[in-house]
């Protein structure tokens, strides 16, 4: 996805109304948790004019490592009196707690410890996971199964695990399919809130919160800021991104949604948003192909099949970034049609980029068109 947040009042160009500066970033497939493949993060800055004029406390950048990739903050406006040193402590602070618990590539997290679980009782774990699990769970019954983060044994079947980035060398027998879908399956999984725990009824069971824990990063970061009074702010984790109040030019947050070609750095469609959560999945940039045939990374947890149909990348806006996470992926496998008429139907603010016979088509939900940039 193409983040796009504006830098300090100096060193700026303008275009033709609108300057974009592009930084590309790569996150491989031993990312904590279990990004398969490659990916590609492109930040552009999307300026109306130049900054010659603005004024007031310069803007904070904060940016560092974790969950296998990279954040990025922008501050805005600065409250007097805090401190930067200690603000960047308490962000990472914060983002290790998130990999303590969620992570499947530490042996000590809490989800990995759940998941060398073989038996059926309750495994006490973190309210924060619970509740992440249990989000999970609702994206899942509204796509109707579309969204499960128990289908890590067929993202492995298919040469897409961690650690894996070239696909196999030929796809696998439906046996194989139907015994990795005999280890998947939300049904399996069950939660407690008081006291917080998880409990699988499959011992082989496996939870993967890779297609929503970014989000939930993002989340606790701006909870951690708005503690400490910042309230003009953009938070981003691996691409998936949350703003609040306004840009460091007094506006609002512009953001580019990338165009969903490979080797290639181009905008889509330019949105403007206030204060709101921005995720994006495709599945352009990592797949394998065989005697012709394409076959994705984004797996479809109710055939254990890479998804087939022509859909290239879904942005999804919402309140959190988790959620929007979330829905970004079920909409994915969802596909054009199907995934659209669930958009409309939840009013989601959606935005799909469709591969076409002639080049990229587009499609969007209604509560989508009031955030377009440049469009009617």
């Amino acid at each position: 996805m193409t983040l796009a947040a504006d830098p300090p009042c100096r060193d700026h160009r303008d275009t033709a109304g609108v300057a974009v500066v592009f930084f590309a970033r790569w996150r491989t497939g031993g990312a904590i948790f279990g990004a398969t493949g490659l990916a590609v993060l492109l930040f552009a800055v999307l300026l109306a004019s130049p900054l010659a004029g603005c004024s007031g406390p310069e803007p904070w950048r904060l940016s560092g490592a974790t969950m296998g990739t990279s954040y990025s903050i922008v501050v805005a406006a600065p409250p007097e009196g805090l401190s930067r040193e200690r603000l960047a402590a308490d962000i990472d602070a914060e983002l290790r707690a998130v990999n303590r618990q969620m992570s499947t590539y530490r042996a000590d997290s809490e989800l990995s410890r759940f998941n060398r679980q073989t038996g059926a009782d309750w495994f006490p774990v973190s309210a924060e996971l619970v509740a992440l699990v249990a989000e999970a769970r609702r994206i899942g019954e509204l796509s109707g199964g579309a969204f499960d983060v128990t289908v890590g044994p067929l993202v492995n079947l298919w040469g897409f695990g961690p650690g894996q980035h070239a696909g196999r060398d030929k796809p696998p027998a439906q046996a194989e399919i139907d015994a990795a879908l005999a280890r998947s399956g939300a049904a399996s999984l069950s939660l407690q809130r008081a006291p917080p725990a998880l409990a699988k009824s499959q011992p082989e069971l496996y939870v993967d919160l890779s297609a929503i824990a970014k989000g939930h990063g993002v989340d606790r970061v701006a909870a951690l800021l708005e503690e400490v009074g910042i309230l003009d702010y953009l938070v981003e984790i691996g691409g998936e991104l949350r703003s609040r109040g306004q840009s460091p030019r007094g506006d609002a947050w512009r953001l580019a949604v990338e165009k969903p070609t490979r080797g290639e750095r181009a905008v889509q469609q330019v949105i403007a948003v206030g204060d709101a959560a921005v995720a994006t999945s495709g599945d352009y940039r990592n797949y394998f192909e065989r005697d012709g045939v394409r076959y994705s990374h984004t797996i479809d947890p109710r055939d254990g099949r890479p998804i087939r149909h022509a859909l290239a990348s879904v942005t999804v806006v919402q309140p959190r970034a988790a959620r929007a996470d979330a829905l970004a992926t079920a909409l994915l496998v969802m596909g054009p049609r199907d995934g659209l008429a669930l958009a409309q139907r939840l009013q989601l603010p959606a935005y799909f980029v469709i591969k076409g016979e002639a080049g990229f088509e587009t499609a969007y939900s209604d509560a989508f068109k009031p955030l377009m940039i440049g469009e009617d």
